[in-house]
């Protein structure tokens, strides 16, 4: 896939500004510039099964509250989202809501997803509809009652989730909004890094803060500039290399779900989206949190 590229024009660097999006290139058709966003949204390593056919769906996520499995998001129009609208896909990313209307659970990132703009929403989706279309059934959950209750996310959206788009800060600068956007939104990286209460809703005030219960129970560490317990002695450099490669200033190398997710999406972004992820999360709050693995 052909690097991101940046158009060195001042118009181009205000869209970015006042959306948080970036810019359609000439001569860049939709699915090209969906294909970089799928990458970001870390999209292949959640909808691939372990030696299933790519975005076919299958893949297991083990929760406090039951495993989940993935769609199927190929074309497909029995099994997959072939039949889906623009309007249908833009309200699954925006409210958590399917076809039929039946609500997601939260495991489908929804709460972060929401900020993603339409533009780039339908991007994904002209990509995701030019992929090979796989006939695949999608598997059904493995979760305990009462969770197992569609309906009842109607009540947890109430209690935790705020919809709507990604709104730039103003007085931020261009490669702050761009890293906001792309961690808070389409990279999702606080739905993996932020602490969960009981209900599995990300606990507000420690955002990016780690926990020992990340997704199929593994550690996920802070990612605040702590410089004790975060990242806060590391350089921005130090954060680019880890998403290109997965390898630590310590030269350890991550594993698990980061390492999918650097091998089948980050490193696949341009040095620019990178360095703004690095700036955004250097700006970011620092909190004292010590994560140590569940005895």
């Amino acid at each position: 896939m052909p690097a991101f590229r940046r158009q060195p024009i001042a118009a181009a660097f205000a869209l970015m500004l006042l959306t948080g999006a970036a810019p359609a290139i000439a001569g860049e058709d939709a699915a090209e510039r969906g294909e970089y966003l799928v990458r970001a949204g870390g999209c292949f390593s959640c909808h691939t099964a372990v030696d299933g056919q790519r975005l076919a769906g299958g893949r297991a996520l083990a929760t406090p509250f039951g495993t989940f499995y993935s769609p199927n998001i190929t074309p497909d129009q029995e099994t997959g989202i072939g039949r889906w609208s623009d309007t249908q896909f833009l309200r699954a990313l925006r409210e958590g809501v399917r076809p039929d209307g039946a609500n997601y659970f939260p495991v489908f990132p929804y709460p972060s997803f929401t900020r993603i703009t339409d533009s780039d929403a339908l991007a994904i989706k002209a990509y995701l509809f030019s992929v090979p279309a796989v006939r695949q059934q999608n598997r059904p959950h493995n979760v305990a009652f009462p969770f197992s209750w569609r309906f009842l996310q109607t009540g947890w959206k109430l209690l935790f989730f705020t919809p709507g788009p990604f709104h730039p800060a103003p007085e931020r600068s261009v490669a702050y909004n761009r890293g906001a956007y792309l961690v808070t939104a389409l990279a999702h990286c606080g739905e993996c890094h932020t602490p969960r209460n009981f209900l599995g809703a990300m606990r507000s005030g420690q955002q990016l803060a780690g926990t020992p219960d990340g997704p199929d129970g593994q550690l996920v560490p802070n990612i605040t500039p702590d410089p004790g317990t975060g990242i806060g002695k590391w350089e921005k450099s130090d954060v680019v290399e880890l998403l290109k490669t997965g390898t630590t200033p310590e030269q350890s190398r991550v594993k698990g779900a980061m390492r999918e997710t650097i091998q089948d999406g980050l490193k696949y972004l341009s040095d620019g989206d990178l360095e703004a992820i690095a700036d955004y999360l250097f700006a970011q709050p620092t909190i004292v949190h010590d994560i140590v693995p569940k005895h």
